[in-house]
């Protein structure tokens, strides 16, 4: 019976630790830029664009597709930064497979 109670606790440590680093997780924001920081992208920890700046010498409406592509280039570059500072922040705890965030 003990050993059901050790492993109730530590799976109730393990849920908190897991909260925690979820609720670090959701609080962060990264920036990803393209074109030399031409065009920057912020992205939150859960992956949504909360803001996208662009420098004015790019918006040239014949320049529109490239503009375009760095506006992508950016949020991917973001979002990348973000998936390795979440496997920074997991460290192991995560079992294979499992992705944040959620």
């Amino acid at each position: 019976m003990n050993n059901i109670n050790q492993l109730m606790k530590q799976a109730q440590q393990m849920q908190a630790k897991f909260l925690e680093m979820q609720k670090q997780i959701e609080e962060l924001e990264l920036t990803g830029s393209a074109g030399g920081g031409m065009v920057k992208a912020v992205i939150s920890g859960k992956g949504a664009l909360k803001q996208l700046t662009i420098d004015p010498k790019l918006l040239n409406p014949d320049d529109a597709e490239i503009v375009s592509d760095l506006i992508v280039a950016a949020f991917n570059d973001a979002k990348s930064k973000l998936e390795e500072k979440i496997s920074e922040t997991a460290g192991g705890f995560l079992p294979g497979g499992m992705k944040l965030p959620f």
